[in-house]
């Protein structure tokens, strides 16, 4: 059976997780919200299956107060026949939760960048821990961006990091060394250089965590 699309880059897959690991968990996670939703509730709209995906991050998940024990989160996005973001983390091989946003990640925004709102627990842990996340603490920011946007860079924690730009989307990683109250900011640069958009300046942005 024909698997998800690779990432962009190797660099996607963090954290000694294979690309058929992440597959493979993948897998599980489109299992788990058949069993979990689709079985019982016929209006539930279907995930498809792996091969329809590309997956776009892989890497550490940090346990928290609220769902202890490491794993590791998988990002998958897909384009047809509804575009599609699923995040979802397995832990002792098992999916243990599933998030997912279906349709155009634009929406109604006309921004060049869109930060997907939805993906939080990606570079936050519980806010039952906050102030007492676990570190070191591997994070990752995903997103959308128009064509005209060449560059994406993330700032979080003191440090600053370019983004992949992967058909589409943007993924950026790296690790918390110390606790922080505020949000990562995302800028977008076009092929100029110019500054086409700075979470600072986008009011939907929430620029504090929670």
């Amino acid at each position: 059976m024909p698997g998800p699309a690779r990432p962009a880059t190797a660099g996607q897959l963090l954290d000694d997780i294979t690309f058929d690991r992440a597959a493979d968990g993948l897998d599980r996670c489109i299992a788990y919200n058949k069993a979990n939703h689709v079985a019982k509730d016929p209006a539930y709209r279907d995930l498809g299956t792996a091969a329809d995906y590309r997956i776009v991050l892989a890497m550490k998940a940090t346990g928290d107060a609220n769902s202890p024990g490491d794993g590791f989160s998988v990002v998958a996005v897909r384009a047809k026949p509804t575009p599609a973001r699923l995040i979802c983390t397995v832990k002792d091989g098992e999916a243990q939760g599933l998030n997912t946003s279906l349709g155009d990640p634009f929406g109604d925004s006309l921004t060049a960048l869109v930060p997907d709102m939805n993906a939080g627990e990606l570079h936050q842990q519980s806010y039952l821990d906050k102030g007492h996340w676990k570190l070191p603490f591997r994070w990752g920011v995903v997103g959308s961006y128009r064509s005209s946007v060449s560059k994406v860079t993330v700032s979080y924690g003191g440090s600053t990091r370019q983004a992949v730009l992967d058909h589409g989307w943007f993924v950026a990683t790296g690790t918390l060394h110390r606790q922080v109250t505020e949000a990562p900011r995302l800028r977008g640069y076009d092929g100029s250089g110019k500054l086409v958009y700075d979470s600072d300046q986008d009011d939907s942005y929430e620029k504090t965590l929670p």
